[in-house]
């Protein structure tokens, strides 16, 4: 009898072999995207294209939820609640993965989530009236060494206007004044009310429009639709910070997990459609690859944590 169970026992191993029962195909139920805002952004509209895309190709439920609160860390803390198994995938921004972990804020800790890619640098960038007498990064220091230069951003307290601090010291000037607005405006540069403001794609019709100009794009690379404004890290290398969205899974998730998400996800990123997207909100959205993510991710956490430290 025992000898007749041992054979029976054989004999079902083998067919599992044989027919691949033994070990189900990644993903065999459903799998949840979170995103920790609001739906309506860039990096909300991405992630659904990316579960959608899941779902059809896979054939198995796909969906991007939004769970937001507490600067994205309700949600993050959701993903991290949950089983380190590649059904619930984190679409984060920079701050959940360093801001919230330096001061303390997060449940988890540095290790507990790992990129499977970063795919979107939001665009930000530093602007200036048309007419003004310098181009560069290194032109405006140059000006502002022997004339007042006058600085608006919308946070004195936040990474980019941090970075701005920091590029200014590392070039060696001072800003005559800093202010600080709830947005930073076309109006402030056609106005000249301001010289140098930081913002984001609210700034877009008047850089369209030629009105003003960018001095430096504060993004993972340059901005498709600015192709001739050069970052900041190219421009002052080793203190830029650039706010972006990476997709992210728990550190023990299965590499078959990691593999089917990141393969439909770059799948996506590189599509015309989320180029087009990408071109309508002034972003950057490229395939940055699991190692080099990785990478990425702790230089900005150290980057800002020295920033932070200031």
């Amino acid at each position: 009898m025992k000898k007749t169970k041992m054979i029976l026992a054989s004999l079902a191993v083998a067919v599992a072999a044989i027919t691949g029962t033994a070990h189900a195909a990644y993903p065999e139920r459903p799998v949840e995207f979170v995103v920790p805002w609001p739906p309506g952004d860039i990096e909300d509209t991405l992630t659904r294209m990316i579960s959608k895309a899941l779902q059809d190709e896979t054939g198995v439920p796909a969906s991007t939820v939004n769970i937001k609160g507490g600067a994205g860390l309700i949600g993050a803390t959701h993903v991290f609640n949950q089983p380190a198994d590649g059904y619930t995938v984190g679409a984060f921004t920079a701050n959940i993965i360093s801001a919230h972990i330096i001061k303390g804020n997060a449940k988890y800790n540095r290790e507990e989530f790992e990129p499977l890619a970063v795919m979107i640098g939001y665009g930000m960038m530093l602007t200036a009236h048309a007419d003004a007498p310098f181009n560069n990064l290194s032109e405006l220091a140059e000006y502002a060494k022997s004339n007042d230069v006058s600085l608006g951003v919308f946070g004195l307290n936040g990474p980019p206007a941090l970075q701005t601090m920091k590029m200014a010291e590392t070039l060696g000037f001072k800003f005559s004044s800093v202010t600080a607005y709830d947005e930073t405006t076309c109006q402030m540069i056609l106005n000249k009310e301001i010289d140098v403001t930081l913002g984001g794609g609210i700034l877009r019709p008047c850089l369209a429009s030629g009105e003003a100009k960018g001095l430096a794009a504060y993004t993972t690379a340059r901005i498709p639709i600015y192709p001739d404004v050069a970052t900041l890290e190219e421009q002052v290398p080793g203190i830029s910070t650039p706010p972006w969205v990476g997709l992210f899974v728990r550190k023990d998730t299965p590499q078959e997990a990691r593999d089917v998400i990141s393969r439909v996800a770059k799948s996506v990123v590189e599509s015309p459609e989320a180029q087009e997207l990408a071109a309508k909100s002034g972003a950057v959205v490229q395939w940055m690859p699991a190692e080099k993510a990785a990478e990425f991710a702790s230089t900005f956490y150290d980057r800002f944590e020295a920033l932070l430290a200031k």
